[in-house]
This record gives C-alpha cells, structure tokens and sequence, in this order.
C-alpha cells in the first residue's frame, strides 16, 4: 500500500518487524465471558500481584503474575522474583535467570480489589543491572538533587493500529484527508478509538497513575495522554504503568498500539514531550533559571538525542526533520510558544516569568527514566 503524497506504512521495519502483530484474534473472542470468572470468590488472603517489566529492546513490557498471602503497603514488602532472561534478550540461555526487583504498586484496574500492579526493574544474575535497566541511573540522579524538587509532566503520544497494520479506522488501500480537523477532533469521521481512551484514561486515575488530561492528536487514530506533574524517578514509573494499561486494554479492543515515532511518512510523529521544572523555576523570576537550564542543554543537544530513544537517536531521526512540528535532529533551538523548536517555553510562562520548559525531543518510544535522568543531570547536577 503506497501513496506518493504519504509514503509507505509497510516500508517501516519496526511494524513489520514484531511491535505489531499480523492478525488480532482477540478481536473475535467475546468480551463478556471472563466476567462470569471474575466474580468468582477468591480466599481472603490471596492478592494477585502483576510483576511488570522492560525487556532488553528498552521499549516493550513483559509481565507474570503471582499469588500473595498478604496485602504489601511498599515494594519492599515484595519478595524478589526472577524470569528467563534468555526468553527477552536479557540473558543468555545459560544463565538465563534474571532479576525482578519491585520499585512501585498500583492498583490493578483489571482485577480491582486489593491485587495489584508492580514495576520492576531488572538485574543480572550477579546483582548488576540489565543493559535496558535506565531506572537505577535514574534514581542515583534524583537521590542528588532531592532538594531542588524536580518535576516531570510527559506527554505520550501513539497511534492505533488495526490488524492489517494500518492506522486504526483508515479507509483500505487509501488515506484519510489531510491533516487538519483531527487535533482535538469531534466527530466520527475525524476521531477513532475514543471509548479505548476513555478507558484508559479511568483505568490509570484508578490504578494511582496521575494522568493530567489526553486528547486527539493530529493525525488520525493518533492519540496524546499526559502524565504528571510527578516527582523524580516517579515520572518514570509512572509513565512505563501508563503504558502497560494501555496496551492490556487495547489487548482486549483487539487494536494495537505503537509508540513508533514516525509509522506514516508526511503525516506527524509521535513524540514524549517532557515539561521540566525545579523548585527555583517555579519561583518568583523563575525565568532566569529556566534560561539557565536551557543554555546548559544547548551544549550537550547531541547527547540528549542520543538518550531520548532506545536506538541511539535513530528513531527519532525519523521524526525531528524540521517539519510538522519539529526541530532539526541536527540543531539546537529555543523559544516562546515555537512548536517547531527544541526546547519551547509556554506563553503563560513567558508572561509570568516562572514555571517551566518543555522539551520536545524525547520521542514517543523514548525510556521515561532516561530522559528524566539526563535532564537533571544536565540541568542540575551539571554533569
């Protein structure tokens, strides 16, 4: 399927690559059924703990349950669990165990009750972390600069596919119109998807994931959710669970979801916008640190793109052309309310000379602890 206008969706390896699937059976199978097992009564002590993970591409999620004959208050009253690393590129086959070690509960919006949702990060059979294990950098950075009360706020955005590898509700064997009255859409004929949303929107405020809001993004079946403001290494926390529940979810609307930068060729990407704060920038003339903290990213661009995807910047190549709302992956740009900048400062910011910068490189498959990790490196900790 090709469009001169478009490029073609099946030339992306990534799709075809496994990050989708090539047929959804789960699209068939009745939604109403496991409801009669769900109302099953369960003994008083049994709590279902969902062990969640990144495997060694840095950008998908594994997760195995387990049953608890107690009620944990903090991850450290969970035991630590292992998992074939050999089976998700962590390990070899022969020493394949690798593993779990618990960093964070939610509550599990799927079996409700006290069962529980539970991200992990993952360690070496000697104790070392994984090479996809960017949460331990993470939280040595925020340990450092506690004080200056670093705030995240992530916008993650992503696309819906539908079985045959296409953006979901787009016409067979052709395009949509032009972008245009999708961003922020009503309507049947400009959004898609809308009720997946909206249950993933109640699933996460329910599981404790603080989702600030989530729209229609510009291209269509491309949808935006915002996580935040949170705290440190909980930004990454939060935003890895997010994603999880979006995918389960999406599991069961037989639709699939990729967090690709860029799937559809002149159309826009997909990024992770990261809003960043410090104690001082959300002062009274904040702005001045802001500015600070943006001339220190300024000299250290090629560093950060490196970071901001699970290749190296190669994904992102794909997206920050300089077009539909991007900067050049090759330089470095600031300003007030410039969508097509680097770094942009918020208008109201500008006006109020405090608050906050946003950094619009990080792309949609980007780690959340990678990225929070170079920002206060960078703008806190100098290094």
């Amino acid at each position: 399927m090709s469009d001169p206008a478009h490029g073609k969706i099946e030339d992306n390896p990534k799709i075809l690559s496994g990050q989708v699937l090539t047929n959804s059976p789960n699209a068939v199978l009745s939604k109403t059924l496991l409801g009669r097992y769900n109302d099953l009564p369960l003994p008083a002590d049994n709590i279902l703990a969902t062990y969640i993970w990144i495997d060694g591409t840095g950008e998908h999620l594994r997760c195995k349950d387990r049953t608890l004959k107690y009620i944990p208050k903090v991850p450290k009253d969970l035991p630590v669990w292992n998992f074939d690393g050999s089976s998700t590129g962590q390990a070899t086959g022969h020493n394949s165990d690798t593993f779990l070690v618990p960093r964070a509960i939610y509550k599990d919006p799927f079996r409700r009750g006290n069962h529980i949702l539970v991200m992990c990060d993952t360690f070496k059979y000697n104790m070392e972390p994984t090479e996809s294990n960017h949460r331990v950098k993470c939280q040595e950075a925020y340990d450092k600069c506690r004080d200056e009360e670093p705030w995240f706020g992530i916008e993650q955005e992503y696309i819906l596919l539908d079985s045959d590898l296409r953006p979901f509700g787009w016409p067979p064997g052709g395009f949509p119109p032009p972008q245009g009255p999708y961003y922020c859409g009503v309507g049947a004929n400009k959004v898609f998807a809308r009720d997946l949303v909206e249950a993933h929107y109640r699933c996460c405020l329910y599981a404790g994931v603080p989702i600030a809001g989530t729209n229609a993004e510009v291209m269509p079946s491309q949808w935006e959710f915002q996580v935040g403001p949170s705290v440190g290494v909980t930004a990454g926390d939060d935003l890895w669970i997010a994603r999880y529940i979006l995918h389960r979810l999406a599991e069961e609307y037989g639709v699939i979801v990729t967090f690709d930068p860029k799937p559809v060729q002149d159309w826009n990407g997909s990024g992770a916008h990261t809003n960043f704060s410090t104690k001082k920038m959300r002062e009274e003339n904040g702005i001045i640190e802001i500015e600070k903290a943006i001339d220190k990213l300024s000299k250290v661009h090629m560093k950060h793109i490196k970071v901001y995807d699970p290749r190296g910047g190669k994904d992102n190549e794909r997206r920050l052309t300089g077009l539909h709302e991007t900067a050049s992956i090759n330089d470095f740009s600031a300003g007030v309310a410039n969508r097509g900048s680097s770094i942009r400062i918020p208008r109201l910011v500008a006006e109020e000379k405090k608050g906050y910068l946003e950094d619009r490189r990080p792309a949609s498959n980007c780690d959340p602890y990678a990225v929070t990790d170079a920002l206060m490196r960078t703008c806190i900790l100098n290094e």
